[in-house]
């Protein structure tokens, strides 16, 4: 079974707060928004969707492909990536572009604004996944990209017959309601945040609940509360969230959790261990400052399944291949 994976490819700046974005918004101001925060810190480091959920897939055993477009500065994060285990055969290189940049600055309550320079990635509607030999029995995860970039990949797995995850994230907001519903339509598991769901439910016309019926498959994160996985619209799971020793930094625990929940997918794993191996893969990247510094053996997080959610974790459910 293959997995593609979907989506940006970034160097993300990440950048630390040291007080509270609400102290500095002022409500009755908001059509006149001009803020600045002064930050303590500010790292660059490998980052974008495709990467972030390929590299956690690679520490649970897998081998995924990434189909993406990345600009001229790329060739030491491919290297990386090839390193670990992803495939990047498919990762389009585009000479006079840079690589798409992320910058996340985080408050001290781990509030999040967020800016996104597209770069390289504008030109991901060009890529295709028809000539990539893919079947009913292989696994496709579109994330956020540029739209018309995730309408394609959508229509064409519809196309082929091959499953896949609809993630809109971050992208929610630009999606209009056709490409939402493109999305929808042959999706095995739709998955967001909570506050994602609000904003796809209200561009949608429906009711939260409805649009859990959408798809056969739906999964809902609700940060510290943990996570609901929904079958036919009927709650199959509710997911705890992982024991952290502290957060560090919170970007990349969605695609961590993704990956979770695309393994357990693909291994055709119970709803429970899904959620629960999705929920650890999380609380991994969030211990770490940037979402591809966490590292852990297979055994490692057999052991920490067991402390964290007081059950077995076979090791025989996961690949041969052992995460390097």
């Amino acid at each position: 079974m293959k997995i593609v994976v979907t989506g940006s490819l970034a160097f993300d700046y990440i950048m630390d707060f040291p007080g509270y974005f609400k102290d500095f918004m002022l409500s009755d101001k908001a059509h006149i928004l001009s803020v600045s925060f002064l930050v303590d810190s500010m790292r660059k480091m490998r980052g974008g969707v495709a990467g972030n959920i390929a590299y956690n897939l690679s520490l649970l055993g897998e081998r995924p492909l990434i189909v993406g477009s990345a600009g001229h500065d790329f060739d030491a994060y491919r290297d990386w990536l090839e390193e670990q285990g992803v495939d990047t055969s498919g990762i389009t290189i585009i000479e006079h572009e840079f690589t798409s940049s992320c910058f996340i600055n985080t408050d001290k309550a781990n509030n999040q604004i967020v800016a996104f320079y597209a770069g390289a990635m504008s030109h991901d509607h060009h890529n295709s996944l028809l000539n990539l030999g893919l079947t009913a029995d292989d696994l496709v995860l579109i994330s956020p990209t540029n739209p018309d970039a995730m309408r394609r990949f959508a229509l064409e797995c519809r196309q082929m017959g091959v499953p896949y995850i609809f993630d809109p994230g971050k992208q929610t907001p630009r999606l209009d309601a056709d490409l939402l519903e493109v999305g929808l339509r042959g999706a095995q598991v739709l998955i967001g945040n909570d506050y994602e769901f609000g904003m796809m439910a209200k561009c949608l016309e429906l009711s939260e609940d409805e649009l859990i019926g959408r798809a056969p498959i739906t999964v809902v994160t609700r940060g510290v509360n943990g996570s609901h996985i929904f079958v036919d619209g009927q709650l199959a799971a509710d997911i705890p969230v992982a024991p952290v020793e502290e957060v560090r930094d919170p970007t990349g625990a969605g695609d961590a959790y993704l990956a979770g929940i695309a393994f357990g997918l693909v291994h055709r794993l119970s709803w429970e261990m899904t959620g629960r191996i999705a929920a650890l893969c999380a609380a991994y990247a969030i211990e770490e400052r940037g979402c591809q510094e966490h590292r852990f053996t297979l055994p490692q997080f057999a052991a920490r399944y067991r402390a964290a959610f007081g059950r077995d974790l076979p090791l025989d459910i996961f690949s041969l291949r052992e995460a390097v």
